[in-house]
């Protein structure tokens, strides 16, 4: 990603806030994005929506995604979870504060078929304390209902 942020969360926000009010610059930040965390990247999530202590993340329903039972796999709506809670809770992070993943659990509840929307909201932080922080995040389906609710644990703290 373009940029002289001193941070990958800094990165993100600027090439967010650069990106996505242009056409085509929401395809092209996931693009990016894809390429600055290559695993998450490997679903071909859209970043549609962020904002400190918000993201909004879809995931089209395509061959490269699905199961043997023609339905988005699990691990690619768990991928997409942690994306969004991850987006939602670092894009409002200061500086001097970092983030890594020790938990993530998702309980499935329908069928995944057609795209998919992963909405999380998380705290935004006002200092670097070590902490954990819980990102609840809901994927629904074109129709509107659930099919997936995930939980992520996010340690928090300074930065070294």
């Amino acid at each position: 990603m373009a940029n002289t942020a001193t941070t990958p969360e800094a990165a993100i926000r600027q090439n967010w806030e650069r990106l996505s009010g242009r056409p085509g610059g929401k395809a092209m930040f996931s693009w990016m994005l894809g390429r600055l965390v290559p695993y998450s990247g490997s679903i071909g999530a859209r970043v549609e929506e962020m904002r400190p202590g918000y993201a909004r993340v879809t995931l089209r329903d395509r061959r490269r995604v699905r199961n043997h039972l023609r339905s988005v796999h699990a691990i690619a709506m768990m991928n997409l979870a942690e994306l969004a809670t991850g987006l939602a809770l670092n894009y409002g992070m200061r500086p001097d504060t970092r983030s890594i993943l020790k938990g993530l659990s998702i309980e499935y509840t329908k069928k995944a078929r057609g795209t998919l929307t992963a909405e999380a909201t998380a705290p935004v932080l006002e200092s670097n304390e070590e902490r954990e922080i819980e990102v609840t995040t809901s994927i629904r389906d074109t129709a509107g209902d659930v099919v997936a609710t995930a939980v992520a644990k996010w340690l928090v703290g300074p930065r070294k």
